[in-house]
């Protein structure tokens, strides 16, 4: 079933806060310094072998977000901005899918979304899965996004515990970035129908 993209759904809830806190009163001046620190934290980020960001090497990271989470968490709120714009304009509506679960058009259009955000932001996907395996805060937001492309995607229910989501959405995120590195006609709706085919002869 197809399910409402949300701010909630995508960012975690209340700890969404700790990512936006703010914002709102910036001047031009503090939102291209913060800009500009976010852009040097991806870029530092990639060329260390685990992703990480050098927090303590970055000039004036420590003076604007505090510590490396919360700048992790800036990062998360600048790829969740393009990913639920990209999943608010391609996933199709109810009356499109025919309320069909895991259908392909559903799938194929959040993989679209996915991957148009992960354009937009080379590099920024694995900063945030490095983040994630250290961060508990970064790790629940990530947690949540992965929830709401299974829910986008018709793979999840809203009972589905969110541990049990996040794996579909994580299998999901899988299935997109091969779809770069196997060949052109890979569809991430006929692999994951595979994949769960795999899943059940194992249950």
């Amino acid at each position: 079933m197809t399910q409402t993209i949300g701010m909630t759904q995508l960012t975690g809830g209340a700890r969404w806060d700790e990512a936006t806190k703010g914002v709102e009163a910036m001047s031009w001046s503090d939102y291209y310094r913060r800009r500009e620190i976010l852009d040097a934290a991806i870029a530092r980020a990639r060329q260390d072998a685990d992703g990480r960001v050098p927090f303590e090497g970055i000039d004036g990271a420590r003076e604007v977000f505090g510590d490396e989470e919360s700048l992790l968490l800036a990062l998360h709120h600048r790829w969740h901005q393009t990913l639920g714009g990209q999943l608010r304009a391609l996933v199709p509506g109810p009356e499109d899918t025919g309320d069909v679960p895991g259908d392909r058009d559903q799938v194929d259009a959040v993989a679209r979304a996915w991957r148009a955000t992960a354009r937009r932001h080379p590099g920024l996907h694995d900063v945030l899965e490095a983040g994630a395996d250290r961060f508990a805060a970064v790790r629940r937001v990530r947690q949540a996004e992965l929830r709401t492309l299974a829910l986008a995607a018709g793979m999840a229910e809203p009972g589905d515990s969110l541990d049990e989501a996040a794996r579909v959405g994580g299998t999901l995120v899988s299935l997109f970035r091969e779809r770069d590195t196997i060949r052109r006609d890979f569809s991430p709706a006929t692999a994951l129908t595979s994949w769960f085919r795999r899943l059940a002869h194992t249950a």
